[in-house]
């Protein structure tokens, strides 16, 4: 399982060797994301996308939970008061869960997409400031290792902290 770590950088020079000392510790590219300042010059970076800084990870799930629990509750309905006299079983029920676990995903989704992510929210007056966030995701067995290379190599540097687990969509 992967977790996701949190540092806030004090500008993109240092930030640059952030991402060389984790590309030397065998961190990919794809696991690292930055967001800072429209106006900073972070094109050789790797960018943070809309589903890092946004709410799409967290309204899905909970939108899929919402639109599940939904479904199963009509196909129920369904079941003990068959519409027209049409038998309606088990597979229905599933049926119906599953399509509103879908339908709950994708309308929710449609709305966290607008939103900012929390996490990244608390930072938004330092991004203004000037400093660089950077999200990096890690096998659970290397936080410590990773976060030492960060805290040795830039004391400047801030460990803003740790997800319990990387969201399920990057």
């Amino acid at each position: 399982m992967k977790r996701r770590l949190y540092f806030l950088l004090p500008d993109i020079e240092t930030t640059q060797r952030v991402v060389d000392d984790l590309l030397l510790a065998r961190v990919t590219e794809n696991d690292m994301y930055v967001v800072a300042r429209e106006d900073a010059q972070t094109r050789d970076l790797p960018q943070a996308g809309v589903s890092q800084t946004s709410d799409l990870a967290g309204s899905a799930e909970r939108g899929a939970a919402a639109g599940g629990v939904t479904g199963v509750l009509a196909g129920l309905a369904a079941m003990a008061f068959p519409p027209a006299g049409i038998a309606v079983g088990g597979g229905m029920v599933a049926a119906t869960g599953l399509g509103g676990a879908g339908f709950g995903a994708w309308v929710s989704s449609m709305i966290g997409i607008r939103h900012n992510n929390a996490k990244v929210e608390q930072y938004e007056q330092a991004i203004r400031d000037g400093r660089v966030l950077m999200m990096v995701d890690v096998d659970d067995g290397r936080v410590d290792e990773i976060q030492n290379v960060v805290r040795d190599n830039h004391p400047d540097a801030r460990i803003e902290g740790t997800d319990p687990h990387k969201p399920a969509f990057p």
